[in-house]
């Protein structure tokens, strides 16, 4: 028996652990790669030797890594709220709209994207203009001549407002009735 530093070793474990050591360091130092192209012309490496192939040098036999810090696969953040903005994009703001017919189309502006689930609500002159709907454009028909004030609400799927245009105004011209005598 052996007598290192306090401790006993027996000699045969002593000698199988350096006959381990020894044999792993060197298996590691054996591998071979082999390199050769294939018949579409693909270059192939592998470390069991194939015809035509060619033993590859390795220069550096450090194929560690550099440890990563995975500390942010760990956080959990809450996704924080979305805010939408919606604004109009047509009739631009102080646009004079001539249209006989009294014919409005508003289209609106929306970021960032319209969900599924969300509702526009269109006010003409601060009533609503029909119901909520799914679409950023809307049709106004038989709009009286003047000034006139245009703003959209963005309702999530709890019909809950979490958008609000500012106010546009637009200015409708129609021709009107001359009545001669």
């Amino acid at each position: 028996m052996l007598k290192m530093q306090g401790c006993r070793v027996s000699s045969k474990i002593l000698l199988l652990l350096i006959t381990s050591l020894l044999s792993i360091c060197s298996y590691a130092g054996e591998k071979k790669i082999y390199a050769w192209k294939d018949k579409n012309g693909v270059l192939v490496f592998s470390d069991t030797p194939h015809i035509g192939a060619k033993e590859i040098k390795l220069t550096s036999q450090d194929l560690t890594m550099p440890a990563t810090n995975t500390d942010i696969l760990n956080n959990q953040t809450k996704a924080q709220p979305v805010a939408f903005s919606i604004g109009i994009a047509s009739p631009e703001h102080h646009q004079t709209i001539r249209e006989n017919t009294g014919s409005v189309y508003v289209s609106t502006r929306i970021t960032p994207r319209f969900e599924n689930d969300f509702t526009i609500q269109l006010f003409l002159d601060g009533k609503a203009y029909g119901a909520a709907s799914d679409t950023s454009t809307f049709a106004l028909r038989d709009v009286e001549r003047g000034e006139h004030t245009l703003q959209v609400k963005l309702y999530n799927k709890q019909s809950q407002v979490i958008a609000t245009s500012p106010l546009s105004v637009f200015f409708m011209h129609r021709k009107g009735l001359s009545l001669g005598n």
